[in-house]
Order: structure tokens, then C-alpha cells, then sequence
């Protein structure tokens, strides 16, 4: 993208699975850790991966990431189609809480994780930390960004922020339980987010062709997280983007309906720029992107803030 330069990538160094004891859950957590060769003061990003998916998805995100500076910490939730979990698994009304947890045991268990990496102990910045995730993962990291969920009742749940948690990128997050089909609210009831409280700065990203069997509502509807959420948020809307965003959850992956390498390039160029400068708060990377897509005489989507 022109205009948002960015450092050199650089050689990205992988392990997986390395395996958190996780008592009470059922099965140990596996999480996927990608780093950069080389550097010091890497900041961190947990993601949070869409229904079914696992450790080993969203590659086109995960690996540009990482070479652009991250350690990227992948964990596998207990939805993921590598597991295997039958639908009357007792667990399965809780599968929710068990992602917020999973999120939690990561950033809890960094010391295992770095370790894990050869020579990335003492590189990692432990007070520059993000979360991220897509669809249903857009909503787990968005409780550790203040986002409750409200009960039968409309009264909003406990409060799962997490302190440690700096800034927030979610990607194609579902809106307000309002609107959700009768199949939604009577099988998904944990589809009730409220995000008076998600006071965490955030980046949003909604397409605007982005259609939802849940909801009675248009693509507009992925845009609540930011409509509804204090300030300090950016929306980016990604034009004719579908639920995939272009293609995030993997190369070449069946349920990517729009697949768009450029669109796909956006994103990577623009979540990048806004971690930099939301964890690195001198860095000016997000205000020449905005720029830049704003100048772009056929532009992939635009930006506002608040």
C-alpha cells in the first residue's frame, strides 16, 4: 500500500504445539508461538481463531505479523475441528467461557511460551500486549477488552477485561444480540455482547457485503462494536468485503467466498500500522495509513475514529 512504509520483514521462527496445562478444561491447550529471528522489545499478539478453526489457521495475519515484529501466540480452542468435540460434549454450552479462559491461560503462561522459541527468551515486551480475533474470535478478545455479555435479562455479565491487555484488532465481530435470528437466540444465547464497557482502544474491521444467518440485520450490523463502544475505537469498512475479509483465515480455504489478495494485503499493511502505533504510542505508521487510504484514488475501504 503506498504511503505506509514498514520495516524490512524479517525470518519468522515457529513452535507449535506447545502445550499449556489447562485443569478443569479437558483437554491441556495447544498454542502456536511465531516469532521473529531476530530483535528485542518484540511486542505481543494473542488471536483468537474463528469457529472450527485452530492454532495452525490465519497464516496471511499470523506470519505477517510476525515479520513484521510480533510473537504471535495462536491457541487452539476447544470449537476447533482438529478436536473433534461431539456437539452434546458437556462442555459445549461453555465453549465460550473455555475461549476467554484459553486467551487468559496464554498471557498467564507467556514464561512456557517464550521458552519455547529458541532464543527468543528476554526478547518479549511484556507491557506491549494486544489481542485480536475473527468472528466468533473477534468477540472472545473483545471481553478482555471490557466487552460483557448480557443475560436472558438484558443485565450485562461479569467483567473479563484483562489489564494486560493494551489495544485490540477485531476482525468481522458480530453486533448487538438485538437483532439475532430465532435459531441464534435460542442456540448462540452468549450472542448478546455489550460493549458499553470495551473501553480498550480497538480496531474494528466490518465488510460491507459481510451477510450474517444470525442476524435479521445488513452488514451494518458488524459495524455495532464501534458504533456502540466508548472512544478511542477506528472502523476500518473493507469494500465488497464478505465474512473472510478477502481471505484471512488461510490461503485458498474453502469458505473464503471473496477471495482478494489485495484486500487481503490491506489488512495485513493496516492492522499492522494501528498495533505499531496503539502499543508503541510515538510511532506514526496508523496516521500516514489513514492518510494514504484516504489519498488512494480507488480505495479497498475507508477509516474513521473516534
Amino acid at each position: 500500500m503506498p504511503g505506509t512504509p514498514l520495516p524490512d520483514s524479517t525470518m519468522v521462527i515457529s513452535a507449535k504445539p506447545v502445550v499449556l496445562s489447562a485443569p478443569g478444561r479437558g483437554e491441556d491447550l495447544q498454542v502456536r508461538v511465531s516469532a521473529p529471528a531476530t530483535g528485542g522489545d518484540l511486542p505481543v499478539v494473542v488471536f483468537s481463531h474463528g469457529f472450527g478453526w485452530s492454532m495452525n489457521g490465519y497464516a496471511p495475519l499470523a506470519d505477517f505479523w510476525a515479520a513484521q515484529g510480533f510473537v504471535v501466540l495462536q491457541p487452539t480452542h476447544l470449537d476447533s475441528r482438529t478436536l473433534g468435540l461431539p456437539a452434546d460434549d458437556p462442555r459445549t454450552p461453555r465453549i465460550w467461557r473455555f475461549r476467554i479462559e484459553d486467551l487468559k491461560r496464554v498471557l498467564d503462561g507467556l514464561d512456557v511460551l517464550e521458552a519455547s522459541v529458541p532464543g527468543l527468551a528476554g526478547r518479549v515486551d511484556r507491557g506491549r500486549v494486544a489481542v485480536a480475533g475473527h468472528s466468533w474470535g473477534a468477540q472472545t478478545a473483545s471481553t478482555l477488552l471490557g466487552a460483557r455479555v448480557l443475560d436472558s435479562d438484558g443485565v450485562p455479565g461479569e467483567d473479563m477485561s484483562d489489564p494486560r491487555v493494551k489495544a485490540g484488532v477485531l476482525l468481522a465481530m458480530a453486533g448487538l444480540g438485538d437483532d439475532l435470528t430465532p435459531f441464534a437466540v435460542e442456540h448462540l444465547p452468549f450472542m448478546r455482547p455489550s460493549f458499553d464497557t470495551m473501553t480498550t482502544p480497538a480496531l474494528i474491521v466490518a465488510g460491507d457485503r459481510d451477510g450474517s444467518a444470525l442476524s435479521t440485520r445488513g452488514p451494518d450490523w458488524f459495524t455495532d462494536p464501534y458504533t456502540h463502544s466508548p472512544g478511542n475505537k477506528s472502523l476500518l469498512t473493507l469494500f465488497g468485503a464478505e465474512h473472510s475479509l478477502g481471505g484471512i483465515p488461510g490461503y485458498e480455504v474453502a469458505e473464503t467466498t471473496d477471495e482478494s489478495p489485495a484486500r487481503v494485503a490491506l489488512l495485513q499493511h493496516l492492522t499492522t500500522a494501528y498495533l505499531r502505533g496503539a502499543l508503541h504510542p510515538g510511532d506514526t505508521g496508523w496516521k500516514a495509513a489513514v492518510i494514504a487510504l484516504e489519498e488512494d484514488p480507488d480505495p479497498l475501504g475507508k477509516i474513521e475514529s473516534k
